[in-house]
């Protein structure tokens, strides 16, 4: 599992869905930026995703099987804020912004 800065989170429950907003930013140190790219890092998906799962067992205690789709539509630098935003329903849905900028969505699944 990658090491992750303490996010700072925001959670609000309606019913159904619940929502769950937090910070994320990937440290200029973080491993996996060396290789992606030389000279000039980008926060790798993989690493995105991880932190979507990680809001999820943090927050709902479940566990992400897998995702039904995702977006990657915008890099994200290293030591650049960004949102991540989860809202679960019947799918849990998740954006990541960075200022107005979406970054990244999809629909993750989680395990039964």
């Amino acid at each position: 599992m990658l090491r992750r800065a303490a996010p700072r989170s925001k959670t609000a429950t309606m019913n159904p869905p619940s929502i769950h907003t937090e910070m994320l930013r990937v440290p200029a140190t973080h491993p996996a930026l060396p290789g992606h790219f030389p000279g000039r890092p980008l926060v790798p998906g993989v690493v995105l995703l991880d932190r979507v799962v990680a809001a999820v067992e943090r927050v709902w205690h479940a566990r992400v099987s897998g995702f039904a789709q995702v977006k990657f539509r915008r890099p994200l630098l290293p030591e650049h804020m960004a949102e991540l935003y989860i809202e679960r329903g019947a799918q849990l849905h998740f954006r990541i912004h960075a200022a107005d900028e979406l970054l990244a969505s999809g629909i993750a699944e989680l395990a039964e």
